[in-house]
């Protein structure tokens, strides 16, 4: 956190206190009454953060990219506690489409016994996040699933618009499969996940694979999965956190500029013309935020089809929640609960695997 500047790490402190008053006090402090939309409640400590977010971090995408990122990053950063420990942690290299990339290993502390190798990629809007931004939601999949996890750093937009990203996600995934044994883990037990962007790549490696030594179980955190339309929680929860100018500057810095449609599949997998036999799926959503009802749309078409998914929505929280565990009680016990659903959906995956 050292390349955080003095005053955001005093933001991180004082946001980091604010989440440990009690209810009544967070309430009074962002001075109104509780939000209420669409039958579900803002967590009161997210309201207060809301409340207190300056404006020039609204959107997030505005001013350069290079800028972008480093507020993103710094934001993130800012807010971090020491880190949830884990067995072992090292930074390595592994595979892209088109050369290496930069990944990191984070082993639990019983790692003879992990079975499970996740490849997890990181959100972003395809255009912002790296290592260190997803590194404690990474440390509580690895120290509470007990299981190995893969960071991978892929190629971002706008210098690297679509397909760079898919493509590097399938080559660090194809890449896990042949060195998992050095992990201790068969080549069959490698999964795949990743939350907003991220959960794109990973429901895009799912699909490529799916019929050539495909993932073990996918993990799919409020993904991004359809830029064809405008969906409800679109317009419903503009600016809890992501709004919907940083997703058409997304939009634009991953596909558009590129002369990319919106309906491309790797793009947008809700609309692909077949969702039938894709590896196991956990679906996680948040209730006020923007990707809410594609994520969830996209769920069900699972379902309809007969992958199996398990789906739930965290009806209080935020689009990145994962990101703020060590400011916000709510957004940690979410994350844990997450946690150990995947590990169950892992279990159940492991047993499909084993009866087919």
């Amino acid at each position: 956190m050292s390349d955080v500047p003095a005053l955001l790490r005093l933001r991180g402190r004082v946001a980091r206190a604010l989440g440990r008053l009690p209810e009544r006090v967070q309430r009074a402090l962002a001075f109104g009454r509780p939000i209420r939309v669409d039958d579900q409640t803002l967590d009161p400590t997210l309201q207060l953060f809301l409340r207190l977010r300056p404006a020039k971090d609204c959107p997030l995408t505005h001013g350069p990219v290079a800028d972008a990122r480093a507020r993103h990053r710094h934001e993130v950063l800012s807010v971090r506690r020491a880190p949830t420990p884990v067995g072992d942690v090292r930074d390595l290299v592994v595979d892209g489409a088109t050369g290496p990339l930069r990944a990191r290993h984070y082993a639990p502390p019983d790692a003879a016994g992990a079975s499970t190798l996740l490849v997890w990629y990181h959100g972003g809007g395809f255009a912002l996040g790296d290592l260190d931004t997803l590194d404690e939601p990474c440390r509580l999949l690895c120290a509470h699933a007990r299981q190995h996890v893969l960071s991978v750093d892929y190629r971002l937009a706008p210098e690297h618009p679509f397909p760079a990203a898919p493509d590097d996600a399938l080559a660090a995934f194809r890449w896990a499969q042949r060195h998992a044994r050095e992990f201790g883990v068969a080549p069959e037990r490698v999964a795949v996940g990743g939350d907003s962007a991220g959960g794109n790549l990973a429901t895009v490696v799912a699909r490529d694979a799916a019929h050539d030594r495909p993932p073990l179980a996918q993990l799919l955190v409020y993904p991004t999965v359809d830029r064809t339309r405008v969906h409800r929680s679109t317009t419903l929860f503009d600016g809890f956190f992501l709004s919907r100018e940083d997703c058409d500057a997304f939009a634009r810095w991953y596909y558009e500029d590129a002369g990319i449609s919106a309906a491309e599949p790797r793009v947008s997998p809700l609309v692909a013309p077949s969702h039938a036999g894709l590896a196991p799926a956990l679906v996680v959503t948040a209730g006020f935020d923007v990707l809410r009802d594609e994520a969830e749309e996209y769920a069900r078409l699972l379902f309809d089809a007969g992958t199996p998914v398990h789906w739930y929505r965290e009806p209080s929280l935020v689009h990145g929640f994962l990101q703020v565990t060590d400011a916000s009680r709510a957004c940690r016990e979410a994350s844990l609960r997450l946690v150990q659903q995947w590990a169950d959906c892992v279990q159940r995956a492991s047993s499909q695997r084993a009866s087919s």
